[in-house]
Order: structure tokens, then C-alpha cells, then sequence
């Protein structure tokens, strides 16, 4: 499946654009840290699942065999103190928002992880790898915790480029009397009454966060992988930690050969936050909007930029998507019998060029003005572009017909109701009742629906 177009990646740890290759040829290894299921999801956490969902389609037009892990944090603080307020088991928690996760990230079109470890299901690779620490000197045990000692390793810090003075001064970090180090970071903490935990070495407990990736990569992917992904506010700590665990516990030189992170999502200029009060679910935006626009408003800046999401935004994606099914509306009965290869197209190489999704989208564009202006016998193949790169950034996956009549709210008017006016309207034409098919054009038009008339008839799409 390898093909001539490099791919260049954007490397957060050499901090430039670099070529990808990887560790096996032919094979990529992904991972990209997941939700902590305790509570929806928030359309600042879709952005991760939208950016590398996309490079995970783009890679496997490369490589013969791509798996691409997605974690499960089912055990946290957090997840406790959800099951605490609402008097319920931390299982009932966890399966809920799994679940609810699932659905709402599959509204956006985002392919299923090839795995998807949960903590839960990997306490002994955890229990194994802080065992191995602390037998090579780079844990120590302290009042029923375990910690990481930062001292110990060399260059600790690498990835977000600071030093451990300047990370101390920068970062939220427990002081407790139990670190030798203020920096020293939790591997594995005694449970409390009431709360999960698990027989260890060290007493009844449970896993910190920033072990729980590690040990999963290395139990699934291998002591190396290519791409670890993730939003920037996981550089530090948790990368940084994530880089430290692994490599001092396995020697390694390498534990990531790539990392990748995406930037921040603001809301209406502001930096979304419960405190004030523009804290958006995706859920509750997939009651307003199709998943599909708010994929198509996440990619429209390129991953490494800030987005600022707005109505506007998503007024501007649905418009725009509305515009591209309209036209392969236009061509809905011409058949997909010709296979394309989108190697060579400037869409492709957008795409390859660190992600490139506003490029990308603006090459869609230009195929579908070509698709508009092609004669009978080139529609086909220009369709089959449009759709094909469509599929790889994850939108035009409706039926056009389904698509543009298909955005009704449950308060707006229904197809079977347009359809009967159309029939009217038609047959008040024919009465030559002109006044009664002006006012059926103007109340559907009031009610969000748009008539376009043809010699072939009527067509209709949601405003």
C-alpha cells in the first residue's frame, strides 16, 4: 500500500517538521490518550479525536497495517467523587460515559480505535513497570505511595523544554511530606476506605494517571511506538512523565518517535471553562448541529492553531457542507464505476504536509468546481474524487438527498409536509392559481426550506 508522497509530521520534541518513518516498515503505532469517563465530553476534547482520526485515515492510505490505540482512564479521582455525588457504583459511572463517549464521538464520524485499553483491565503491566523502577533506582516507597524521583533521570523535561525549576514554578504540584522531591511525581497511591483499589507490593492502592499510559502502550503497542498524540495541555505533565516512566524503566532511548499535539479550542474568543459558564458538550452542540458539521468546524484550522468555536463557525461549516452535497445532488444519478487515486492531487499533498486540513478543504472546493463544470463524460471520475477525498477528511458521508433534507429540528416542518406543498404548489401552477404556488414557495422558505425548479422538477434542501 506504501506509495511515492512522504508524509511530514510536525514534531513536538524536535520542535520542526519533519519526514515520517516508521519503526517497521510498512507498520505504524499509535497512541492517543483518551477520555477520563466521568462525564460527557466536551467539544475541546473532541478535537484530539477529530485530528487523529484523520491522520489515522491518512495513514492507512501509506501503510499495509495501522493500529491506532485510544485509552480508557475508567479509574480517577474524579471518577470517585461522580459516583460519590450521585450515590452510584463506579462501574454504573464509567460504563455510562464509556458508552455515551462512544456514541457521540461515532456522531462525528471518527473510525473506532483499532484498541481501546481501560486502566482497569491492565493493573499488573502497571504493578509490573513501578516494581521495575523502583528496582532501577528511579522510585522509591514513602508513606504507602510510590513516586517517581525526577532527579534520577538526566534530561527529564526534554519534551516541554524547561527545566525542573521552571516546571515546579509553572505547574500545579502537590508538596507532600512523603516526596523527597517537590517535583516527584505518583506512580502508584494507597486506596482509601470505600475506594478501588488493588493487592500490589505496596499495600492495597491504585495506579496514578501518567503510569496508566505507559504501561498500556507497552503491554499493547511495544517498548517503542511511532506517534503518541494528544492535546498540548498533556505535554507537561503528563507526556513529560509518560517519557520518563518508560524509558527509565526499559532502557530505552526511544519510547515515542513522534510526538503530536493539537492546540487549544476556545469558545467565542474566551478559553472554555465551567467557571464562565461557555462549557460546551458535544452532546448538547449535536442537539443543535449534525455531527458531521462540527467535525468540518474543527478541521477548518490547522490542528497546531487555536480555534476559536463559535456559531459563527458552525453556521459557516453547515453552509459549506450544504454547498458541496448540493452539488453531488446535482450529479446523484450518475454511478460510481470509476475507481481514482488521489496520490497525485494537491488535496493529497495538503493532507501529507503535517495535516493540512484547511488546504485540504479549499482543494475540496476546487474539485467540486470542477465536478460543476464537467461535461457528461468526466462527471463521473470528478464524483468519485470529490467523494473520495471527502472520505478521508470524514465528511460527505450522507446521501446527498438524505443530507439536504435531512436538518430538521423536531419543532421544524417534516419532508412528508414539504412534499405535500411541493404537490401543490404544482398543481396550483398548473391552475394557473400563480398568487397560491408564490405564498407555498414563501411559507416553506419561512420555514428554513429552500425550492430549486428544474426541468427535471422540483428540488428542495433545508436552508
Amino acid at each position: 500500500m506504501a506509495n511515492s508522497t512522504s508524509l511530514k509530521i510536525y514534531d513536538t520534541m524536535r520542535g520542526e517538521k519533519v519526514p515520517f518513518e516508521p519503526l517497521v516498515p510498512g507498520e505504524v503505532t499509535m497512541y492517543v490518550c483518551g477520555p477520563t469517563v466521568y462525564n460527557l465530553a466536551h467539544i475541546g476534547n473532541a478535537r484530539p479525536v477529530v485530528v487523529f482520526d484523520t491522520l489515522y485515515r491518512l495513514l492507512e492510505t501509506h501503510y499495509d497495517k495501522v493500529t491506532y490505540a485510544r485509552n480508557i482512564t475508567d479509574v480517577d479521582d474524579k471518577i470517585i467523587a461522580a459516583a460519590r455525588e450521585g450515590n452510584r457504583s463506579i462501574e454504573s459511572v464509567t460504563d455510562e460515559f464509556t458508552a455515551k463517549y462512544r456514541e457521540d464521538m461515532a456522531e462525528l464520524n471518527a473510525l473506532p480505535p483499532t484498541l481501546e485499553p481501560h486502566a482497569t483491565k491492565n493493573i499488573d503491566a502497571m504493578i509490573e513497570l513501578t516494581r521495575t523502577l523502583v528496582e532501577k533506582g528511579h522510585a522509591y516507597e514513602s508513606q504507602g505511595h510510590v513516586l517517581f524521583s525526577v532527579e534520577s533521570m538526566e534530561d527529564y523535561g526534554k519534551l516541554s523544554k524547561r527545566s525542573l525549576d521552571d516546571m515546579l514554578a509553572g505547574a500545579r504540584v502537590e508538596v507532600a511530606d512523603y516526596k523527597r522531591h517537590p517535583g516527584d511525581f505518583v506512580l502508584w497511591k494507597p486506596a482509601k476506605e470505600g475506594e478501588p483499589g488493588w493487592d500490589s507490593p505496596w499495600g492495597t492502592g491504585r495506579p496514578g494517571w501518567h503510569l496508566e499510559c505507559s504501561a498500556m502502550i507497552r503491554a499493547h503497542l511495544g517498548k517503542t511506538i511511532d506517534i503518541h498524540g494528544g492535546g498540548r495541555d498533556l505535554i507537561f505533565p503528563h507526556h513529560e512523565n509518560e517519557i520518563a516512566q518508560s524509558r527509565c524503566a526499559h532502557g530505552e532511548d526511544e519510547f515515542v518517535r513522534y510526538w503530536m499535539h493539537n492546540a487549544y479550542l476556545d469558545i467565542d474568543g474566551e478559553k472554555m471553562s465551567k467557571s464562565l459558564g461557555n462549557f460546551r458538550t458535544v452532546r448538547e452542540l449535536l442537539g443543535k448541529y449534525r455531527g458531521e458539521v462540527l467535525r468540518f468546524a474543527l478541521l477548518s484550522a490547522h490542528y497546531r492553531s487555536p480555534l476559536n468555536f463559535s456559531a459563527e463557525l458552525l453556521e459557516q461549516a453547515e453552509t459549506t457542507l450544504n454547498g458541496l452535497y448540493n452539488t453531488l445532488r446535482e450529479v446523484d444519478d450518475i454511478p460510481l464505476d470509476v475507481d481514482v487515486s488521489l496520490v497525485d492531487e494537491p488535496f493529497y499533498a495538503a493532507l501529507n504536509d503535517d495535516l493540512n486540513t484547511p488546504i485540504a478543504i479549499a482543494e475540496i472546493h476546487a474539485i467540486a468546481r470542477e465536478l460543476n463544470k464537467a461535461d457528461a463524460a468526466d462527471k463521473p471520475r470528478h464524483k468519485a474524487r470529490l467523494l473520495a477525498a471527502g472520505s478521508m477528511l470524514g465528511i460527505l458521508e450522507h446521501h446527498a438527498e438524505e443530507w439536504l433534507q435531512g436538518a430538521a429540528s423536531d419543532e421544524g416542518i417534516s419532508a412528508e409536509e414539504v412534499e405535500a406543498l411541493i404537490v401543490e404548489r404544482a398543481e396550483s401552477k398548473q391552475a394557473k392559481n400563480f398568487a397560491r404556488a408564490d405564498e407555498i414557495r414563501d411559507e416553506l422558505l419561512a420555514a428554513g426550506v429552500v425550492l430549486e425548479d428544474s426541468r427535471e422538477g422540483t428540488k428542495w434542501r433545508r436552508a
